[in-house]
């Protein structure tokens, strides 16, 4: 017997989606797809995608397809100049692949990891940005709804889905 009330039909918090979806920038250039691939699933309302594609996404069901443009406030945010600096060399371990691009995860002061990119390099020093890489850039996204389910007692609780059925294990 269906729970009265409770629906799945549309994309609203606490909701497992499964998506495809590509991510272009303003020039048109394909920054990330699903294409070829497996569909994404995330955990709707649990911060899982930029907040201004979730935006768009509430209310949407099964089957809808919508193009959708996140402003850098609504998606990897505004770059922040204080956190872009230099850094020793040698505070990275010897066998690392210190080159630009190459992303590294550092430990914030309350022992978080926080990623960052590395943007330049020299014999003694690296720059290093935790700007994410697309934080001031419009992301333009094409999205396909393949599904939506109800998300299960150890998916809310971590927060993020466990793959496209919710019971694949993590390694």
């Amino acid at each position: 017997m269906p729970l009265i009330g409770v629906t799945m039909d549309t994309i609203q918090d606490g909701v497992v989606v499964i998506m495809h979806y590509t991510l272009k920038n303003d020039q048109g250039e394909v920054l990330d797809s699903s294409d070829g691939g497996d569909a994404l699933p995330y955990l709707h309302g649990a911060n899982n995608i930029v907040p201004g594609l979730e935006k768009q996404l509430t209310g949407k069901a099964v089957g809808e397809a919508l193009d959708v443009v996140v402003a850098p406030e609504e998606g990897y945010g505004v770059p922040n100049p204080a956190m872009i600096q230099e850094v020793p060399k040698d505070a990275f371990p010897d066998d690392a692949e210190v080159a630009p691009g190459a992303q590294f995860l550092m430990q914030g002061e309350n022992g978080q990891p926080i990623p960052i990119w590395i943007t330049g390099v020299t014999d003694d020093t690296v720059t290093i940005d935790a700007n994410h890489p697309l934080a001031g850039q419009s992301l333009h996204f094409s999205i396909k709804v393949d599904g939506i389910r109800a998300a299960n007692d150890q998916e809310k609780a971590q927060g993020h889905p466990l793959g496209l059925t919710g019971t694949e294990t993590h390694h």
